[in-house]
């Protein structure tokens, strides 16, 4: 069994913005959202859960996915891999509800529903006041996910995440960024929810196709978040959400930190996409010179350029947003 996430009893020690800039582990937040209005609806019942949102609804069209009964309610590939297991709808709020609705009334298997990533401020707006994160600034802006029975497989995001769960219960399983190679990742170019995700499924760990599996599963964590409950997931680090209930919600928080004023986010992946165009096919003597580079310039901690004047240090000194702006026309220029 994976270990469990480590708890933070907020009753005695509250959240604040520091607890989270340096984290390196998740973070379990019990009662973090506890007195949210979608969750004290969700308490209630299903349908007030529904009602509520139904009430807010703008009208504005969402992004839904719609799988047949026989994928289990797992987001994926096709058997092929050359496409998805899904049908991509785009449809307002309530009518997603409708449709769980149905689907809740009846027995035996039914097709797994999922909303994914709503933009609140678009698709919610009446709520969005009164589902925010104090400790976290006004622009990061929080998105709802709906669904039945559904399984969004291991992936990784880029940003810090805090997940919210409003109604039902999900159950995370993490693991660490360096069982990469143990998870069985799909292309990182044509992946079902965007990010690139595993073809193994850690709830079948005996699979023969897939036999590193077990080494991952050794390294996971695992939690299960009822309705007010919160999970902090560090960037890069890999999750699987099983949703449990015949309907359930969740608010998520993504954010990165911009380290120079007035620049925008940088994409690591954007980074990662174009590294392996540029030195996967290049001789053995290359690649091995330029992951010399890369490690003195990008990812050891020592000052590459201690030797030299600070103000002219570059891009690796204290970039303002001008010099970044002018070092990505500098990189199309090598494109």
């Amino acid at each position: 069994m994976p270990a469990a996430i480590e708890e933070r009893d907020l009753a005695h020690r509250p959240l604040t913005p520091d607890d989270l800039k340096h984290r390196t582990q998740p973070l379990v937040l019990r009662g973090l959202v506890s007195d949210w209005p979608m969750v004290e609806a969700a308490r209630v019942s299903d349908t007030a859960f529904a009602r509520l949102l139904a009430q807010a609804d703008s009208g504005e069209e969402v992004d839904v996915l719609l799988m047949a009964p026989e994928e289990e309610g797992v987001i994926g590939y096709n058997a092929a891999l050359d496409g998805f297991n899904y049908e991509h709808h785009r449809v307002p709020v309530t009518q997603g509800l409708k449709r769980l609705a149905a689907y809740s009334r009846e027995s035996g298997e039914v097709p797994g529903l999922a909303v994914q990533s709503a933009l609140m401020r678009r698709c919610t707006p009446s709520l969005l006041e009164t589902h925010r994160l104090p400790f976290l600034a006004p622009a990061i802006e929080p998105r709802l996910w709906i669904g039945n029975r559904v399984t969004t497989p291991v992936h990784f995001d880029e940003y810090h995440n805090i997940a919210c769960v409003t109604c039902g219960q999900r159950r995370f399983t993490l693991f660490p960024p360096e069982q990469v190679g143990n998870l069985y990742i799909g292309p990182l170019d044509f992946a079902p929810t965007g990010a690139a995700i595993s073809v193994a499924r850690p709830d079948r760990p005996d699979d023969p196709r897939y036999p590193r599996l077990r080494d991952a599963l050794k390294h996971a964590q695992q939690a299960e978040l009822s309705p007010g409950d919160a999970l902090y997931i560090p960037p890069m680090w890999w999750h699987h959400v099983a949703s449990l209930q015949r309907i359930n919600a969740l608010v998520n928080f993504w954010w990165r930190p911009v380290q120079t004023e007035g620049a925008s986010p940088q994409t690591g992946l954007g980074a990662l996409l174009h590294a392996i165009v540029a030195f996967r096919s290049l001789p053995d003597a290359e690649r091995a010179a330029w992951r010399t580079l890369l490690d003195h310039y990008v990812f050891d901690d020592a000052d590459p350029l201690s030797h030299v004047p600070d103000a002219r240090k570059g891009v690796l000194g204290e970039p303002t947003a001008e010099d970044i702006a002018a070092l990505r026309e500098r990189i199309r220029d090598y494109l």
